[in-house]
């Protein structure tokens, strides 16, 4: 019989040890109820659903094949936070824009976003020659809350080709594609040519898509665009566009579209004095264009400044 005097752990004192264990060295606050709380409710789940040895060995399977489904391309953990709602939440609570009610909101990053994209100027082109899609023309402005335009905003677009694939799902990409980072202009410009945007499938061939299709949910996403725009004077936002003609608008898997973010793409016939006005020939001529209409979305972009954040 051991001399150690030392109380045993059982279902109602378990957790507040852990707790205390885990937290009574860390000095910093935030650090201590990260973990204080991730514990508890952690533990409190535990307890309310009477979980089996076999569903908690499962539940660890799960999470390693996340981790192994998971490359410098391809984000298994971000799609499944995104389809758990966490994303969608996290964005909700930290959204500077949501809570200012004064500038455009905010979205889900989501999976694809890469450092590995193209520096672009203004009217050219984030497709390759060929790509796959119809040819949209995307252009809009980036203002202040009070109006004025903001020069040299970065904006970061990236978006699927026409069969509703991101370039770093192809594997024979040989660079960045549907990608581009522009700046916005003196009155707060920018334009390019991408394709139009189309409904897709988030991945189904790892875990996450395992998941959703135990649970029969859909796994169709709306067309949409992403933008990320940053500029030193304003917070950075992270949002995207999406086609008022998906059916998926409703039941998107990732819970990102809102109603302020639901757009009409325009098709555009008589594409002369856009094509002239935004420089457009050399890119549409490395788009293949057949010259019989382009499709046009348009989105003026209002940012916080920092100082009201």
């Amino acid at each position: 019989m051991t001399s150690v005097d030392f109380n045993d752990l059982l279902s109602d004192n378990l957790t507040p040890h852990v707790i205390k264990t885990s937290t009574q060295n860390v000095k910093d606050a935030r650090i201590r109820e990260l973990i204080s709380k991730l514990i508890q409710h952690l533990h409190d789940y535990t307890r309310e659903v009477q979980l089996k040895h076999h569903e908690w060995e499962a539940a660890i399977r799960y999470l390693t094949q996340v981790g192994q489904d998971s490359t410098a391309d391809r984000q298994e953990m971000i799609l499944l936070s995104d389809v758990l709602g966490v994303s969608a939440l996290v964005d909700t609570l930290n959204s500077a824009q949501a809570s200012a009610k004064l500038a455009t909101e905010s979205s889900v990053l989501g999976p694809f976003h890469s450092e590995d994209t193209h520096n672009l100027a203004n009217g050219q082109a984030i497709g390759s020659a060929g790509v796959i899609g119809e040819v949209m023309l995307m252009h809009g402005t980036v203002r202040s809350v009070d109006g004025s335009p903001i020069e040299n905003a970065a904006v970061d677009i990236w978006e699927t080709n026409g069969n509703g694939f991101y370039d770093m799902q192809d594997p024979e990409r040989d660079g960045p594609n549907c990608r581009g980072i522009f700046h916005t202009d003196s009155e707060g410009r920018f334009y390019l040519i991408g394709v139009k945007s189309v409904d897709y499938d988030l991945p189904s061939d790892g875990a996450v898509g395992a998941l959703l299709a135990l649970l029969n949910r859909n796994i169709t996403r709306p067309a949409h665009v992403h933008f990320q725009l940053k500029h030193p004077s304003y917070v950075d936002l992270t949002t995207a566009l999406y086609s008022e003609e998906s059916e998926h608008i409703a039941s998107d898997p990732v819970f990102g579209a809102k109603k302020s973010l639901v757009k009409k793409i325009e098709w555009v016939t008589d594409t002369k004095e856009l094509i002239k006005k935004y420089g457009l020939e050399a890119s549409l001529e490395h788009m293949e264009w057949d010259g019989k209409g382009l499709w046009a979305l348009q989105h003026d972009f209002v940012l916080l400044p920092t100082h009201i954040n």
